[in-house]
């Protein structure tokens, strides 16, 4: 099923201004399933990082994208969280002040789409590669091309990048959103290289990760929105019972107030307030313009879980 012409749905990425810089090279590859794009040599990689100053990472803007939405109609090994009776459920948008695993391993996701700085969020997940951040498909590919300059800032705050910043060396996305950008497999995730002879998670820790989950749980999400009336530096989190999307998509709903630059955050099962942990089952991707108050997620299931093992065994 595809959203009738007139409606239009918020893709909660953030282009910003126009910079340039040599982008790190990259081929896309039109697998069926999942699809990547590769980049970049070390050089390459070196140069994303001195891209992403903290002056034009702190300078990021949002602009909102406004565009029609394309819808067609077991658990990793990752230890078991502590699980604490919820102390903030139930919130529509506000500052995580609780500290714990997630201030380190969620982050800000910078890249450049169409020749302007943008940003999201992401989140690093166990892998077997210890490398692997879990995003939304738009902030990896939008508008029929892969972003460049793309890099995880883990830990982002005010400006501060306490866990340095690592550039990608693959992309992926579900073929669903390759192909057509069907805002129901809005999920992407990303191998980052290592930085100072160190691997991602060995830096930050990681958070668990789950595929084809009973839906209707708590759920806490995780961004860093920059769109008003947030800037993007701070960690913002809500929480509550997912609902499903009851107008057109499949996808999981869930009351909160984040804005643009929080796309690719992390939504948490069994997360514990006391740690900070939790199990990752979908990400920020979309509002409906005509109801601000909710965001959507996308249903992590089969393809979500190709992706996810592709990336970790590259």
């Amino acid at each position: 099923m595809r959203l009738p012409r007139a409606t239009l749905v918020t893709l909660l990425a953030v282009p910003t201004l126009a910079l340039t810089a040599t982008p790190a090279s990259s081929a896309v590859r039109d697998d069926p399933a999942p699809s990547k794009s590769a980049a970049a040599s070390s050089s390459a990689q070196e140069r994303v990082r001195q891209f992403w100053t903290p002056e034009r990472m702190a300078s990021a803007r949002p602009m909102e994208i406004n565009r029609r939405a394309r819808v067609n109609g077991p658990l990793p090994e990752a230890g078991t969280p502590t699980v604490v009776e919820p102390l903030r459920a139930n919130s529509p948008g506000e500052p995580w002040t609780a500290g714990g695993a997630v201030t380190r391993t969620e982050g800000r996701v910078f890249f450049t789409y169409q020749g302007r700085t943008a940003s999201c969020s992401g989140n690093a997940v166990t892998s077997v590669n210890k490398s692997v951040v879990i995003t939304a498909g738009h902030c990896v590919k939008l508008d029929g091309a892969y972003h460049t300059n793309w890099a995880f800032v883990p830990g982002y705050n005010s400006g501060n990048a306490p866990y340095g910043t690592w550039a990608a060396t693959t992309l992926l996305t579900t073929p669903q959103w390759h192909a057509s950008e069907d805002i129901n497999y809005d999920v992407a995730a990303a191998v980052v290289a290592p930085l100072n002879g160190q691997r991602l998670t060995d830096v930050v820790g990681a958070q668990g990760i789950a595929f084809n989950q009973a839906r209707g749980q708590l759920m806490y999400a995780f961004g860093h929105p920059a769109a008003s009336p947030y800037d993007g530096s701070r960690l913002i989190y809500c929480s509550g019972t997912a609902i499903n999307d009851f107008l057109l998509s499949n996808d999981l709903g869930l009351r909160c107030n984040m804005t643009g630059g929080s796309s690719g955050g992390p939504w948490f099962l069994s997360f514990s307030e006391a740690t900070g942990t939790g199990i990752v089952n979908s990400v920020n991707s979309f509002k409906y313009n005509f109801l601000p108050s909710y965001m959507f997620g996308p249903y992590f299931g089969n393809d979500a879980q190709n992706v996810y093992n592709t990336a970790q065994n590259s």
